[in-house]
Protein backbone atom coordinates (compact mmCIF):
# COMPACT_ATOMS: atom_id res chain seq x y z
CA UNK A 1 0.00 0.00 0.00
CA UNK A 2 1.48 3.34 -1.06
CA UNK A 3 -0.51 5.70 1.12
CA UNK A 4 1.43 8.77 2.27
CA UNK A 5 0.01 9.97 5.60
CA UNK A 6 -0.39 13.63 6.55
CA UNK A 7 -0.59 13.03 10.31
CA UNK A 8 2.44 12.33 12.52
CA UNK A 9 0.68 9.43 14.24
CA UNK A 10 -0.11 7.51 11.04
CA UNK A 11 3.39 8.19 9.74
CA UNK A 12 4.95 6.75 12.93
CA UNK A 13 2.63 3.71 12.83
CA UNK A 14 3.60 2.94 9.23
CA UNK A 15 7.32 3.70 9.42
CA UNK A 16 7.99 1.82 12.65
CA UNK A 17 6.02 -1.34 11.78
CA UNK A 18 2.98 -0.91 14.05
CA UNK A 19 0.36 -1.07 11.32
CA UNK A 20 -1.32 -4.30 10.20
CA UNK A 21 -4.67 -2.94 9.01
CA UNK A 22 -6.97 0.06 9.22
CA UNK A 23 -10.70 0.39 8.52
CA UNK A 24 -10.21 3.69 6.63
CA UNK A 25 -6.64 4.97 6.24
CA UNK A 26 -7.58 8.25 4.64
CA UNK A 27 -10.53 9.01 6.93
CA UNK A 28 -8.50 8.37 10.08
CA UNK A 29 -5.53 10.34 8.74
CA UNK A 30 -7.84 13.31 7.99
CA UNK A 31 -9.32 13.19 11.51
CA UNK A 32 -5.82 13.03 13.06
CA UNK A 33 -4.75 16.03 10.95
CA UNK A 34 -7.73 18.17 12.00
CA UNK A 35 -7.54 17.98 15.80
CA UNK A 36 -7.13 15.86 18.92
CA UNK A 37 -8.33 12.27 18.36
CA UNK A 38 -9.20 10.23 21.48
CA UNK A 39 -8.20 6.59 20.87
CA UNK A 40 -8.49 3.54 23.10
CA UNK A 41 -7.21 0.04 23.65
CA UNK A 42 -8.98 -2.38 25.99
CA UNK A 43 -7.07 -4.58 28.43
CA UNK A 44 -8.73 -7.36 30.38
CA UNK A 45 -7.67 -7.64 34.00
CA UNK A 46 -6.80 -11.35 34.01
CA UNK A 47 -3.50 -10.89 35.96
CA UNK A 48 -1.86 -8.32 38.28
CA UNK A 49 0.43 -7.14 35.50
CA UNK A 50 0.54 -6.99 31.73
CA UNK A 51 3.41 -8.77 30.01
CA UNK A 52 5.69 -7.98 27.08
CA UNK A 53 3.01 -9.28 24.67
CA UNK A 54 0.97 -6.13 25.47
CA UNK A 55 3.90 -3.75 25.07
CA UNK A 56 3.28 -3.10 21.37
CA UNK A 57 -0.22 -1.80 22.27
CA UNK A 58 1.11 0.30 25.15
CA UNK A 59 3.68 1.85 22.80
CA UNK A 60 0.88 2.68 20.32
CA UNK A 61 -0.93 4.61 23.08
CA UNK A 62 2.33 6.34 24.00
CA UNK A 63 2.90 7.43 20.38
CA UNK A 64 -0.74 8.58 20.14
CA UNK A 65 -0.09 10.96 23.06
CA UNK A 66 3.37 12.02 21.80
CA UNK A 67 1.84 13.03 18.44
CA UNK A 68 -0.78 15.27 20.10
CA UNK A 69 -3.77 12.98 20.70
CA UNK A 70 -5.62 11.53 23.69
CA UNK A 71 -5.00 7.92 24.78
CA UNK A 72 -7.70 6.05 26.69
CA UNK A 73 -6.64 2.96 28.62
CA UNK A 74 -9.81 0.94 29.08
CA UNK A 75 -9.72 -1.66 31.83
CA UNK A 76 -12.09 -4.56 31.30
CA UNK A 77 -13.56 -4.68 34.80
CA UNK A 78 -16.84 -5.77 33.19
CA UNK A 79 -15.64 -7.89 30.27
CA UNK A 80 -13.12 -9.80 32.42
CA UNK A 81 -16.18 -11.35 34.07
CA UNK A 82 -16.94 -12.95 30.69
CA UNK A 83 -13.54 -13.68 29.09
CA UNK A 84 -12.42 -13.06 25.52
CA UNK A 85 -12.63 -16.29 23.48
CA UNK A 86 -10.46 -14.90 20.65
CA UNK A 87 -8.10 -17.61 19.40
CA UNK A 88 -8.28 -19.54 22.69
CA UNK A 89 -8.81 -23.29 22.82
CA UNK A 90 -10.62 -23.16 26.15
CA UNK A 91 -12.70 -20.89 28.37
CA UNK A 92 -10.86 -18.47 30.66
CA UNK A 93 -11.17 -19.13 34.40
CA UNK A 94 -13.71 -16.74 35.94
CA UNK A 95 -12.40 -14.24 38.50
CA UNK A 96 -14.19 -12.63 41.45
CA UNK A 97 -14.85 -8.83 41.41
CA UNK A 98 -12.23 -8.43 44.21
CA UNK A 99 -9.58 -10.28 42.16
CA UNK A 100 -10.41 -8.14 39.11
CA UNK A 101 -10.08 -4.87 41.11
CA UNK A 102 -6.77 -6.07 42.56
CA UNK A 103 -5.47 -6.87 39.06
CA UNK A 104 -6.57 -3.45 37.75
CA UNK A 105 -4.57 -1.73 40.52
CA UNK A 106 -1.44 -3.63 39.45
CA UNK A 107 -1.94 -2.88 35.74
CA UNK A 108 -2.48 0.86 36.37
CA UNK A 109 1.09 1.09 37.69
CA UNK A 110 2.41 -0.09 34.30
CA UNK A 111 0.47 2.45 32.23
CA UNK A 112 1.62 5.40 34.34
CA UNK A 113 5.17 4.78 33.10
CA UNK A 114 4.21 5.11 29.44
CA UNK A 115 1.45 7.74 29.28
CA UNK A 116 0.65 10.75 31.46
CA UNK A 117 -2.83 11.01 32.96
CA UNK A 118 -4.71 14.22 33.76
CA UNK A 119 -7.51 16.55 32.73
CA UNK A 120 -5.85 18.26 29.74
CA UNK A 121 -6.95 17.76 26.13
CA UNK A 122 -4.19 15.22 25.37
CA UNK A 123 -3.87 13.76 28.89
CA UNK A 124 -4.66 10.07 29.11
CA UNK A 125 -7.86 8.72 30.64
CA UNK A 126 -8.03 5.52 32.69
CA UNK A 127 -11.53 4.05 32.40
CA UNK A 128 -13.22 0.82 33.46
CA UNK A 129 -15.98 -0.70 31.34
CA UNK A 130 -17.73 -1.88 34.51
CA UNK A 131 -18.89 1.78 34.59
CA UNK A 132 -21.49 1.01 31.90
CA UNK A 133 -21.59 -2.80 31.75
CA UNK A 134 -22.33 -3.59 35.40
CA UNK A 135 -25.65 -1.71 35.40
CA UNK A 136 -27.02 -3.03 32.10
CA UNK A 137 -30.59 -4.27 32.03
CA UNK A 138 -30.54 -7.52 30.08
CA UNK A 139 -33.85 -7.10 28.26
CA UNK A 140 -33.16 -3.47 27.33
CA UNK A 141 -29.71 -4.45 26.11
CA UNK A 142 -31.09 -7.29 23.96
CA UNK A 143 -33.71 -5.00 22.43
CA UNK A 144 -31.53 -1.91 21.88
CA UNK A 145 -28.15 -3.50 21.07
CA UNK A 146 -28.62 -7.23 20.39
CA UNK A 147 -30.91 -6.62 17.41
CA UNK A 148 -28.01 -5.06 15.48
CA UNK A 149 -25.97 -8.29 15.53
CA UNK A 150 -26.30 -11.10 13.00
CA UNK A 151 -25.46 -14.52 14.46
CA UNK A 152 -24.59 -15.72 10.93
CA UNK A 153 -21.96 -12.96 10.71
CA UNK A 154 -20.65 -13.59 14.25
CA UNK A 155 -20.16 -17.26 13.39
CA UNK A 156 -18.04 -16.27 10.38
CA UNK A 157 -15.41 -14.45 12.49
CA UNK A 158 -12.10 -16.31 12.58
CA UNK A 159 -11.86 -16.28 16.39
CA UNK A 160 -15.22 -18.10 16.68
CA UNK A 161 -14.83 -20.26 13.57
CA UNK A 162 -11.48 -21.66 14.71
CA UNK A 163 -13.06 -22.90 17.97
CA UNK A 164 -16.05 -24.45 16.19
CA UNK A 165 -13.91 -26.03 13.45
CA UNK A 166 -11.90 -27.82 16.16
CA UNK A 167 -15.22 -28.88 17.76
CA UNK A 168 -14.25 -27.13 20.99
CA UNK A 169 -17.05 -25.83 23.14
CA UNK A 170 -17.81 -22.09 22.96
CA UNK A 171 -20.10 -21.04 25.80
CA UNK A 172 -22.92 -18.53 25.33
CA UNK A 173 -21.12 -16.41 27.96
CA UNK A 174 -18.04 -16.11 25.72
CA UNK A 175 -20.13 -15.66 22.57
CA UNK A 176 -21.48 -12.47 24.18
CA UNK A 177 -17.96 -11.06 24.55
CA UNK A 178 -17.78 -9.53 21.07
CA UNK A 179 -21.15 -7.79 21.61
CA UNK A 180 -19.86 -6.29 24.87
CA UNK A 181 -16.61 -5.12 23.24
CA UNK A 182 -18.59 -3.52 20.41
CA UNK A 183 -20.79 -1.83 23.02
CA UNK A 184 -17.64 -0.48 24.76
CA UNK A 185 -16.71 1.43 21.59
CA UNK A 186 -20.26 2.81 21.31
CA UNK A 187 -20.24 4.02 24.95
CA UNK A 188 -16.72 5.49 24.67
CA UNK A 189 -17.83 7.44 21.62
CA UNK A 190 -21.03 8.59 23.31
CA UNK A 191 -19.43 9.53 26.65
CA UNK A 192 -15.90 10.62 25.71
CA UNK A 193 -15.95 11.36 21.97
CA UNK A 194 -13.61 8.42 21.29
CA UNK A 195 -12.94 8.05 17.54
CA UNK A 196 -10.40 5.23 17.37
CA UNK A 197 -9.99 1.71 18.71
CA UNK A 198 -6.64 -0.04 18.38
CA UNK A 199 -5.61 -3.60 19.14
CA UNK A 200 -3.76 -6.66 17.88
CA UNK A 201 -4.86 -8.08 14.53
CA UNK A 202 -6.75 -10.86 16.38
CA UNK A 203 -9.16 -8.09 17.50
CA UNK A 204 -10.11 -7.04 13.95
CA UNK A 205 -13.56 -8.69 14.04
CA UNK A 206 -14.39 -7.20 17.44
CA UNK A 207 -13.25 -3.72 16.34
CA UNK A 208 -15.30 -3.83 13.10
CA UNK A 209 -18.35 -4.90 15.14
CA UNK A 210 -17.96 -1.81 17.34
CA UNK A 211 -17.67 0.49 14.33
CA UNK A 212 -20.81 -0.99 12.71
CA UNK A 213 -22.79 -0.77 15.95
CA UNK A 214 -21.79 2.86 16.61
CA UNK A 215 -22.65 3.84 13.05
CA UNK A 216 -26.11 2.23 13.35
CA UNK A 217 -27.01 3.53 16.82
CA UNK A 218 -25.32 6.96 16.89
CA UNK A 219 -24.68 7.53 13.17
CA UNK A 220 -21.06 8.38 14.12
CA UNK A 221 -17.96 7.88 11.95
CA UNK A 222 -15.25 6.04 13.92
CA UNK A 223 -12.12 4.08 13.04
CA UNK A 224 -10.17 0.93 13.81
CA UNK A 225 -6.45 0.21 13.51
CA UNK A 226 -4.65 -3.05 14.27
CA UNK A 227 -1.03 -3.99 14.89
CA UNK A 228 0.58 -7.23 13.67
CA UNK A 229 0.48 -10.19 16.06
CA UNK A 230 4.13 -10.33 16.91
CA UNK A 231 6.25 -13.44 16.91
CA UNK A 232 10.01 -13.58 17.22
CA UNK A 233 12.02 -14.59 14.13
CA UNK A 234 12.15 -18.17 15.43
CA UNK A 235 8.34 -18.30 15.52
CA UNK A 236 7.78 -17.92 19.28
CA UNK A 237 4.95 -15.80 20.64
CA UNK A 238 6.21 -12.44 21.91
CA UNK A 239 6.17 -12.01 25.68
CA UNK A 240 7.02 -15.54 26.72
CA UNK A 241 10.43 -16.87 27.70
CA UNK A 242 11.68 -20.28 28.76
CA UNK A 243 10.63 -19.61 32.36
CA UNK A 244 7.21 -18.03 31.75
CA UNK A 245 5.64 -14.67 30.94
CA UNK A 246 7.86 -11.57 30.90
CA UNK A 247 5.79 -9.33 33.18
CA UNK A 248 6.05 -5.53 33.17
CA UNK A 249 5.65 -5.05 36.95
CA UNK A 250 8.95 -5.19 38.83
CA UNK A 251 7.60 -7.34 41.68
CA UNK A 252 6.56 -10.04 39.18
CA UNK A 253 9.69 -9.89 37.01
CA UNK A 254 12.82 -8.17 38.31
CA UNK A 255 14.24 -5.33 36.18
CA UNK A 256 17.43 -7.37 35.78
CA UNK A 257 15.51 -10.38 34.34
CA UNK A 258 13.45 -8.00 32.17
CA UNK A 259 16.68 -6.42 30.84
CA UNK A 260 18.12 -9.88 30.25
CA UNK A 261 15.07 -10.90 28.16
CA UNK A 262 15.79 -8.04 25.73
CA UNK A 263 19.55 -8.64 25.79
CA UNK A 264 18.84 -12.18 24.58
CA UNK A 265 16.91 -10.99 21.49
CA UNK A 266 17.69 -13.01 18.34
CA UNK A 267 20.04 -11.15 15.95
CA UNK A 268 17.37 -11.01 13.21
CA UNK A 269 14.87 -9.22 15.51
CA UNK A 270 17.08 -6.39 16.82
CA UNK A 271 16.26 -3.74 14.19
CA UNK A 272 12.52 -4.47 14.24
CA UNK A 273 12.34 -4.44 18.05
CA UNK A 274 14.26 -1.15 18.27
CA UNK A 275 11.59 0.44 16.03
CA UNK A 276 8.66 -1.00 17.96
CA UNK A 277 9.83 -0.89 21.57
CA UNK A 278 12.07 2.20 21.72
CA UNK A 279 11.82 5.78 20.49
CA UNK A 280 15.23 5.85 18.83
CA UNK A 281 15.42 7.49 15.36
CA UNK A 282 14.67 5.14 12.48
CA UNK A 283 18.07 5.45 10.83
CA UNK A 284 19.76 4.51 14.12
CA UNK A 285 17.44 1.48 14.48
CA UNK A 286 18.39 0.38 10.95
CA UNK A 287 22.12 0.94 11.59
CA UNK A 288 22.11 -1.06 14.84
CA UNK A 289 19.92 -3.81 13.36
CA UNK A 290 22.37 -4.29 10.46
CA UNK A 291 25.40 -4.92 12.70
CA UNK A 292 26.89 -8.39 12.63
CA UNK A 293 29.18 -10.62 14.65
CA UNK A 294 30.04 -9.44 18.15
CA UNK A 295 28.88 -5.89 17.33
CA UNK A 296 25.22 -7.00 17.29
CA UNK A 297 25.61 -7.82 21.00
CA UNK A 298 26.28 -4.16 21.72
CA UNK A 299 23.11 -3.31 19.74
CA UNK A 300 21.19 -5.75 21.96
CA UNK A 301 22.51 -3.92 25.03
CA UNK A 302 21.30 -0.61 23.53
CA UNK A 303 17.87 -2.26 22.98
CA UNK A 304 17.76 -3.71 26.52
CA UNK A 305 18.76 -0.37 28.08
CA UNK A 306 16.20 1.64 26.09
CA UNK A 307 13.26 -0.72 26.77
CA UNK A 308 14.16 -1.15 30.46
CA UNK A 309 14.52 2.63 30.90
CA UNK A 310 10.96 3.15 29.60
CA UNK A 311 9.52 0.42 31.83
CA UNK A 312 11.61 0.61 35.02
CA UNK A 313 13.60 3.87 34.80
CA UNK A 314 17.16 4.72 33.84
CA UNK A 315 18.69 3.63 37.18
CA UNK A 316 17.27 0.10 36.84
CA UNK A 317 18.59 -0.15 33.26
CA UNK A 318 22.07 1.07 34.27
CA UNK A 319 22.19 -1.33 37.23
CA UNK A 320 21.06 -4.27 35.06
CA UNK A 321 23.76 -3.58 32.46
CA UNK A 322 26.44 -3.24 35.15
CA UNK A 323 25.35 -6.53 36.75
CA UNK A 324 25.28 -8.30 33.39
CA UNK A 325 28.76 -7.09 32.48
CA UNK A 326 30.09 -8.15 35.88
CA UNK A 327 28.47 -11.58 35.70
CA UNK A 328 29.32 -12.34 32.07
CA UNK A 329 32.61 -10.59 31.52
CA UNK A 330 34.32 -10.86 34.89
CA UNK A 331 32.60 -13.95 36.29
CA UNK A 332 31.73 -11.88 39.36
CA UNK A 333 28.64 -11.83 41.53
CA UNK A 334 26.33 -8.96 40.60
CA UNK A 335 24.43 -7.15 43.35
CA UNK A 336 21.33 -6.87 41.19
CA UNK A 337 20.83 -10.60 40.48
CA UNK A 338 17.60 -12.27 41.65
CA UNK A 339 18.39 -13.21 45.25
CA UNK A 340 17.22 -16.02 47.52
CA UNK A 341 17.74 -15.39 51.24
CA UNK A 342 17.73 -18.44 53.51
CA UNK A 343 17.54 -18.25 57.29
CA UNK A 344 19.88 -20.13 59.62
CA UNK A 345 16.81 -21.99 60.96
CA UNK A 346 15.94 -23.26 57.47
CA UNK A 347 19.51 -24.50 57.08
CA UNK A 348 19.80 -26.07 60.52
CA UNK A 349 19.51 -29.59 59.12
CA UNK A 350 20.91 -28.69 55.72
CA UNK A 351 19.01 -28.03 52.46
CA UNK A 352 19.58 -29.99 49.26
CA UNK A 353 21.05 -28.11 46.31
CA UNK A 354 18.06 -29.32 44.25
CA UNK A 355 15.65 -27.58 46.64
CA UNK A 356 17.80 -24.41 46.58
CA UNK A 357 17.74 -24.34 42.75
CA UNK A 358 13.92 -24.59 42.79
CA UNK A 359 13.56 -21.96 45.54
CA UNK A 360 15.82 -19.55 43.60
CA UNK A 361 13.55 -19.78 40.54
CA UNK A 362 16.13 -21.39 38.25
CA UNK A 363 13.99 -24.52 37.92
CA UNK A 364 10.25 -25.10 38.30
CA UNK A 365 10.50 -28.48 40.03
CA UNK A 366 12.96 -30.84 41.70
CA UNK A 367 12.77 -33.07 38.62
CA UNK A 368 13.77 -30.15 36.37
CA UNK A 369 16.62 -29.17 38.75
CA UNK A 370 17.97 -32.75 38.76
CA UNK A 371 17.81 -32.88 34.96
CA UNK A 372 19.69 -29.54 34.79
CA UNK A 373 22.47 -31.01 36.97
CA UNK A 374 22.54 -34.32 35.06
CA UNK A 375 22.86 -32.49 31.73
CA UNK A 376 25.75 -30.32 33.04
CA UNK A 377 23.63 -27.16 32.80
CA UNK A 378 24.05 -26.12 36.46
CA UNK A 379 26.99 -24.21 37.94
CA UNK A 380 27.85 -23.05 41.43
CA UNK A 381 30.15 -20.01 41.61
CA UNK A 382 30.93 -20.61 37.90
CA UNK A 383 32.17 -24.18 38.55
CA UNK A 384 30.23 -27.21 37.20
CA UNK A 385 27.67 -28.57 39.69
CA UNK A 386 27.55 -32.34 39.28
CA UNK A 387 26.35 -33.67 42.65
CA UNK A 388 22.54 -33.59 42.90
CA UNK A 389 22.83 -34.86 46.50
CA UNK A 390 24.88 -31.88 47.69
CA UNK A 391 23.61 -30.26 50.93
CA UNK A 392 24.02 -26.62 51.95
CA UNK A 393 24.22 -25.43 55.56
CA UNK A 394 24.67 -21.99 57.14
CA UNK A 395 28.48 -22.33 57.02
CA UNK A 396 28.35 -22.90 53.23
CA UNK A 397 26.64 -19.51 52.94
CA UNK A 398 29.19 -17.60 55.02
CA UNK A 399 29.58 -15.63 51.80
CA UNK A 400 26.89 -15.55 49.05
CA UNK A 401 27.01 -18.16 46.31
CA UNK A 402 26.02 -17.74 42.67
CA UNK A 403 23.92 -20.44 41.02
CA UNK A 404 23.63 -20.58 37.24
CA UNK A 405 21.29 -22.44 34.89
CA UNK A 406 22.94 -22.45 31.47
CA UNK A 407 24.94 -19.38 30.42
CA UNK A 408 22.29 -16.72 30.81
CA UNK A 409 20.26 -17.30 33.99
CA UNK A 410 21.75 -16.67 37.41
CA UNK A 411 20.65 -16.22 41.01
CA UNK A 412 22.36 -15.30 44.27
CA UNK A 413 21.84 -17.35 47.42
CA UNK A 414 22.78 -15.83 50.71
CA UNK A 415 22.17 -16.07 54.44
CA UNK A 416 19.40 -13.80 55.71
CA UNK A 417 20.67 -11.25 58.20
Amino acid sequence: MTYHPKSDFMRVMMERGFLADCTDYQGLDEALSKGVVPGYIGFDATAKSLHVGSLIQIMMLRWLQKTGHKPITLMGGGTTKVGDPSFRADERPLLTPAQIDDNIDGIKQVFAKYVSYGDGPTDALMLNNAEWLDGLNYLDFLRDIGRHFSVNRMLSFESVKSRLDREQSLSFLEFNYMILQAYDFLELNRRYGCLLQMGGSDQWGNIVNGIDLTRRVLDAEIFGLTSPLLTTSDGKKMGKSADGAVWLNAEMRSPYEFWQFWRNTTDADVGRFLKLYTEMPLDECDRLGALAGSEINEAKIVLANAVTTLCHGVEAATAAEATAREVFEKGGVGDDLPTLELTAAELAEGMSIVQVIVRSGLAKSGKEAKRLIAENGARIDDAPLTDAGMMLDAAALASPIKLSAGKKRHALVKLAE
